[in-house]
């Protein structure tokens, strides 16, 4: 083993320190305030289009269902994406108490949409 390498961890932790030091010393605050939010955009957009293309190849099932469960599983998917973009946009939730409401509102709706699917996919006792 060479006694020069590094362990990668170590390296990883001094690449870290040295692009905070970097923005730092550049005062690059707002600049990397706005890559995070080109992010934030970026990530919402592939999280859409993917739940797009899951609703595309599924649609037509999903009009033989009752309209009950219609309602739940569309409502419960729109109030989830609210919820999201409500989170990324306005830096919420800002505390505790609004991360569980923001946890306890998304985590309802995942429910909804899963219990929704498996009752449509239950043939039988």
């Amino acid at each position: 083993m060479n006694g020069r390498s590094v362990h990668p961890t170590i390296r990883g932790f001094a690449i870290i320190f040295l692009i905070a030091g970097a923005v730092t010393a550049l005062q690059l605050q707002n600049t990397l305030a706005a890559l995070l939010l080109v992010v934030n955009i970026a990530f919402l957009l592939a999280i859409a289009y993917l739940l797009y293309r899951l609703w595309r190849e599924r649609r037509s099932e999903i009009a033989t269902w009752s309209r009950r469960s219609q309602l739940v599983l569309y409502g419960a998917a729109l109030l989830a994406v609210v919820n999201v973009v409500a989170a990324l946009v306005t830096s919420y939730p800002a505390n505790g108490a609004e991360a569980v409401a923001f946890f306890a509102v998304l985590g309802s709706c995942c429910f909804a949409i899963w219990r929704v699917w498996r009752d449509e996919h239950t043939y039988g006792y």
